[in-house]
């Protein structure tokens, strides 16, 4: 369950202009508290989504339970001296057509599901730093023996 570690891999073996570049949830925190933005031109953070439960069966000492879980990828694109952020955006638009392209289809080995595009959208701006966030939904199952 919360597959971040492995998203974030996925991430910096594919998209070459954030290997390196990719941070965690404690790391983005420390950011927003410092109400700062990454030093790098380009960076990424994999956070921790939500878990809906699906269905559940419990048959034969076995219960078993659908469920989705959501992995949050935090995308900011910065350009010196770009104070509109039109240069950002520039840099910023194929950065999240890769990062979709890399997550987006493929599972990990130990999930029954792969993960799917949920939403994308541009959460903030400032001086020149574009955030856009990337949901992604992965179908999983919990089984446990009781």
């Amino acid at each position: 369950m919360i597959r971040i570690d492995d998203v974030r891999a996925r991430i910096e073996a594919r998209v070459p202009a954030l290997a390196g570049k990719m941070g965690n949830a404690g790391q983005f925190a420390q950011l927003v508290e410092r109400n700062q933005m990454p030093q790098h031109t380009c960076a990424g953070f994999v956070l921790p989504g939500g878990l809906q439960g699906g269905t559940t069966n419990a048959i034969s000492g076995l219960f078993t339970q659908s469920f989705v879980e959501t992995a949050i990828v935090v995308l900011a694109a910065r350009v010196a001296n770009d104070p509109t952020g039109e240069r950002a955006t520039d840099e910023l638009t194929p950065l999240v057509r890769e990062v979709i392209e890399a997550v987006c289809g493929w599972g990990p080995d130990d999930a029954p599901g792969i993960f799917i595009l949920s939403s994308g959208e541009l959460v903030g701006t400032q001086a020149g730093t574009l955030v856009y966030q990337i949901d992604f939904q992965l179908s999983d199952q919990l089984r446990i023996t009781p």
